[in-house]
């Protein structure tokens, strides 16, 4: 839909053209979602973003330590979109040049794959399967019960949550903890300090396939360190 705006749209039109579409691509997890079996009638979107991808940008690399590895995913996007470059990165690092000012995308080419492309009345199905599930509470963590918590969590449930990201009020601690994970691989840090007018709080996202809203808010609220214990 965000694509098809840039040729239905005449006032998109007037002062913008679709330079090219980027796909960002976890080196460490992109083939399970790749396999990922779907409701009927849904749509992959993973093979979906690779497909009409006019450049792949194959992320994470470091995490895949072994050279047969990655040679084996980039076999699988080829198979997938054979036309796309594909650009290693870690940390999403790359020129500016090999994703700006590239004048890559083919609406012909689109249109081969999907000749509905430009259909605005066309259903396009998603897993229902996957939300996302947010957190909001008043107080701080106490981080050791964080991190017992989150272990079993991302050992368990790591398949099926995608990503993990916020940013936790700790206790005993001035600076903010931000922390973010996909799938079990998971990456905390302190940041910034509260600011003096600041509400200390903790606001938390999970995005992924099958969750539980009440089990994770339940489990969230264990983990803080005063007697404030409400979920919103």
């Amino acid at each position: 839909p965000v694509a098809q705006t840039f040729f239905v749209e005449q006032n998109v039109q007037a002062f913008a053209r679709l330079d090219g579409i980027i796909t960002l691509v976890d080196a460490k997890h992109v083939e399970q979602h790749l396999d990922e079996i779907k409701p009927e009638g849904a749509e992959n979107e993973s093979v979906e973003q690779v497909a009409f991808a006019d450049r792949l940008l194959l992320n994470k690399v470091d995490l895949v330590p072994e050279e047969k590895d990655l040679k084996a995913v980039e076999a699988r996007l080829r198979d997938i979109n054979k036309f796309a470059p594909i650009i290693r990165s870690e940390q999403a690092k790359v020129s500016v040049d090999q994703v700006l000012g590239i004048k890559a995308f083919d609406l012909t080419r689109t249109l081969e794959m999907d000749p509905e492309f430009l259909n605005t009345d066309g259903e396009h199905e998603h897993d229902q399967s996957v939300t996302s599930v947010g957190i909001a509470m008043d107080g701080a963590v106490d981080l050791a019960r964080l991190n017992a918590w989150l272990g079993p969590l991302v050992e368990t449930r790591g398949v099926d949550i995608y990503r993990m990201k916020g940013v936790l009020a700790v206790a005993g601690q001035d600076l903010k903890y931000v922390y973010h994970a996909v799938h079990m691989i998971f990456n905390g840090t302190y940041s910034e300090p509260w600011g003096a007018d600041e509400t200390r709080c903790c606001k938390l996202m999970f995005i992924g396939k099958n969750l539980d809203e009440k089990e994770l808010k339940a489990g969230f609220e264990r983990c803080l360190s005063t007697k404030k214990r409400k979920a919103t």
